[in-house]
C-alpha cells in the first residue's frame, strides 16, 4: 500500500508498506507532529516487515528503505512542523 504526505516544505511524497497495518496507525486527512508521525510510521512499518518475516521467512527491505526516507525527511524539518496525510491506499474494504 502507499500513504502520501505533505511535508512541511510542501512536497508531496508518496510511502510505502507491504502491509495494510498502516490504516491502524494513520488516518487519511490527518495531521500530525513530525515526531509523532514518525513514530506511528515506525511502528506500521516494523509490524509490516515482520509480517512479511513470518510468511516469507526474511524482513521486508522495501519497509526499512520507507523508514529510512521518512527519517531523513523528518530529520530536515524545523521543531514543532507538521506534517498531513493525504491518502491512503488502497482503502480498507469497508472504507470502499
Amino acid at each position: 500500500m502507499t500513504f502520501s504526505v505533505r511535508w512541511p516544505d510542501g512536497r508531496v511524497v508518496d510511502h510505502y508498506s507491504p502491509s495494510l497495518v498502516v490504516h491502524d496507525h494513520l488516518t487519511a486527512g490527518s495531521t500530525y507532529p513530525v515526531d509523532d508521525f514518525r513514530q506511528r510510521a515506525a511502528t506500521a512499518l516494523g509490524i509490516a516487515s515482520e509480517r512479511v518475516r513470518a510468511r516469507f521467512g526474511f524482513a521486508c527491505t522495501s519497509a526499512a528503505a520507507t523508514l529510512a526516507d521518512i527519517d531523513a525527511l523528518a530529520a530536515s524539518c524545523p521543531d514543532a512542523s507538521t506534517v498531513t496525510v493525504l491518502r491512503l491506499h488502497p482503502p480498507l474494504p469497508q472504507e470502499s
